[in-house]
């Protein structure tokens, strides 16, 4: 076992460096590799495995949800982003700009897609004419760029993959009924799938989407106590139409401008899953999204029947989870370690004993406990043990937040939590944006969201003493 002790002695211990720690677990889980642009990553294999079963998962229950994909092009030419105000000032910090075609120059400058509304309202114009053409359900699967000035990978990189739902209705209700539906289903998504438990809410308008009129989000909490916006919806209202001229025949042969709304999830929640659920030793994933649910480590392996066994029993779960058998003739140790810093949520342990014993040893890699499951059981057991490492990983981020979940009723009661106790604070709020912003200012805090579960924790307002509108989660956050 001297081997997963050096090993484990490779990466930074959370407690000792947070951030080193997660840029250890990247690297040395082999999720990605630096590139000669600075903020952009290469996801190697196991990392872009991670990616494919989160886009799988989300890409059935969109379309579960009456959602098609299209594809929308990586260019906007300037004149078309301009057409809405606040959201080219939105993104104009961070747009990338295309100036040349070979080496000749461009007539007009074409950004490098930030995100796609203008290129679906151009499109919207085209094809939506009657009521009948509504509602129209579109997701994108593709990458965006945003010229961040600090990058880290997965949490804020300048080139990032993503889908993006574009969707445009007949009446402000149905589009209103779109965008919860769909905070709801990435909600369900991180809980049920990420076993990260998440708190859903309405965004501030300071931190409101530019050009939305509403932003929803679903916020988490990592290990250090920072939290993480995990995914957002934003309905438009028909502001984007009146700027891009969408008009439809509406029922009453009227010419009406249609409603609108979008929403995103990114390869930001391969960070939230290893800053939610690693540990010092690696990755920990949710069996839902592991690139290898089951790893079958042979004991002794150079003993008669081993490795056939171990080839047999690979074989028989084949069906029922994503696994592999590790044949390769180095120790069993550094296989234990390799695997645990990886995050394989089973381990399958077959040695010449447990092949006279008709058993296996299965060890979970959320608790590190040690089964003996009879090989006649596997097919039913693996399952099960695959839902209880899923169950254990959600239980345990909740007890987490919980614990890390602090309430103040003044400002000084708010300051000394941001300084001395990391994690959400939940205070009352007057609704104006001088209290947002002294909160930022002096505390260090950002507005998180308004849960729609409010609770009323005082009568006024943490920062100024008026009277209070709401109550908020505030953080820091990535």
């Amino acid at each position: 076992m001297a081997q997963q002790k050096k090993m484990v002695e490779e990466i930074t211990s959370m407690d000792e460096d947070f951030a080193k720690w997660y840029t250890d677990v990247v690297k040395k889980a082999e999720l990605i590799e630096y590139t000669s642009v600075k903020g952009c990553m290469v996801i190697r294999p196991y990392g872009y495995a991670i990616w494919e079963n989160i886009q799988h998962i989300l890409d059935s229950m969109f379309k579960a949800t009456g959602h098609e994909n299209v594809c929308m092009p990586m260019f906007i030419p300037e004149s078309l982003l301009n057409k809405e105000k606040d959201h080219v000032e939105g993104f104009a910090p961070e747009v990338a700009w295309v100036t040349h075609g070979g080496s000749e120059k461009l007539e007009e400058r074409l950004c490098v897609r930030p995100t796609s509304e203008t290129l679906f309202c151009e499109h919207y114009a085209n094809v939506v004419h009657s009521y009948r053409d509504l509602p129209k359900l579109y997701n994108q699967w593709v990458s965006v760029v945003r010229w961040e000035k600090t990058t880290r990978p997965f949490l804020r990189s300048r080139e990032f993959l993503w889908q993006e739902g574009h969707t445009i209705h007949e009446t402000a209700e149905e589009a209103q009924e779109e965008t919860i539906r769909m905070l709801n289903v990435y909600a369900e998504f991180c809980e049920k799938y990420l076993a990260m438990p998440v708190v859903k809410g309405v965004k501030t308008a300071k931190e409101r989407f530019a050009g939305a009129e509403d932003t929803y989000t679903i916020e988490a909490l990592m290990h250090d106590g920072k939290a993480l916006q995990s995914g957002t919806s934003h309905y438009f209202g028909d502001g984007f139409a009146k700027a891009f001229n969408i008009l439809y025949s509406g029922r009453d042969n009227q010419q009406h401008h249609p409603f609108q709304t979008s929403w995103g999830m990114t390869t930001r929640l391969i960070g939230a899953v290893i800053m939610t659920h690693g540990d010092d030793n690696g990755l920990v994933l949710p069996p839902a999204v592991a690139p290898t649910q089951v790893i079958i480590v042979p004991i002794a392996a150079h003993k008669e029947g081993v490795l056939e066994k171990a080839e047999e029993l690979r074989q028989k779960l084949s069906g029922i989870c994503r696994v592999k058998a590790d044949t390769s003739d180095n120790s069993a140790g550094w296989k234990f370690a390799e695997y645990e810093m990886k995050g394989v949520p089973l381990r399958l342990e077959i040695g010449p004993k447990d092949i006279e014993k008709n058993q296996c040893v299965i060890v979970r890699r959320d608790n590190r406990e040690k089964i003996f499951v009879s090989l006649d059981e596997l097919e039913t057991k693996i399952p099960e043990l695959l839902e209880a490492v899923r169950d254990g990983l959600y239980n345990k981020a909740l007890e987490r937040r919980a614990e890390m979940t602090f309430t103040a009723t003044d400002m000084a009661e708010l300051k000394d939590i941001a300084d001395n106790k990391p994690g959400f604070i939940r205070a009352m709020w007057c609704g104006d944006r001088e209290c947002e912003d002294k909160l930022k200012e002096e505390a260090g805090i950002t507005s998180r969201c308004i849960p729609f579960e409010q609770e009323h924790l005082a009568d006024t307002c943490v920062c100024c003493g008026k009277p209070a509108k709401h109550m908020l989660y505030w953080g820091k956050a990535y």
